[in-house]
């Protein structure tokens, strides 16, 4: 038996893994002393959403057909992050290949957890700035529309709750904060 905090593992079982995530099965004592189960989900990547904005206050955002959900979905820049690399490293790489946009600026404004409940997923959040523009390559399976539009109207969107991506919403709403919009 070990101990994870104040619950109590008797015993842990492999459920599924993939080169995302990996799902574990756990017999426990509950902090209360009965006896419980619990699933978790490892996930092997960070969470990352970068926030780029010009010298004119534009945004670009991504939209693409987000497969689990069965809906499309406007939102920040943003994906996985290879927990090899640094957090930074990884938000280069994803807003380049998104969007063919690298930044002179880089600054994390928020790190949270996706859930508390059932995975240990964490996510960082930057907003870049002192923009530069090439070229997208976006993954072989995503399919990219980039958009430029005003961070204020994307602000909006955020409010109206046309936007349902949970690190776009937390992103805009600090950022608005940091940028004195809010």
């Amino acid at each position: 038996m070990t101990k994870r905090g104040p619950w109590q593992i008797l015993s842990d079982k492999l459920i599924y893994e993939n080169p995302w995530i990996r799902i574990d099965y756990h017999d426990v004592i509950t902090p209360t002393g009965t006896p419980g189960m619990y699933a978790t989900v490892d996930f092997k990547n960070w969470a990352i959403g970068i926030i780029p904005i010009d010298s004119e206050g534009n945004t670009y955002i991504v939209g693409q057909y987000r497969f689990p959900l069965e809906e499309y979905s406007w939102e920040i820049p943003e994906g996985g992050g290879n927990k090899a690399a640094t957090v930074l490293a990884s938000a280069q790489r994803e807003l380049a290949e998104e969007t063919g946009i690298s930044a002179e600026n880089w600054e994390m404004i928020y790190e949270f957890n996706t859930s508390n409940s059932i995975t240990n997923e964490r996510a960082y959040i930057y907003l870049a700035t002192g923009l530069s523009f090439g070229e997208a390559e976006p993954e072989e399976t995503e399919e990219l529309v980039v958009k430029k539009i005003p961070f204020s109207e994307l602000l909006g969107m955020v409010y109206r709750n046309e936007v349902k991506d949970s690190l776009t919403v937390i992103g805009v709403l600090i950022a608005a904060k940091k940028l004195g919009l809010a």
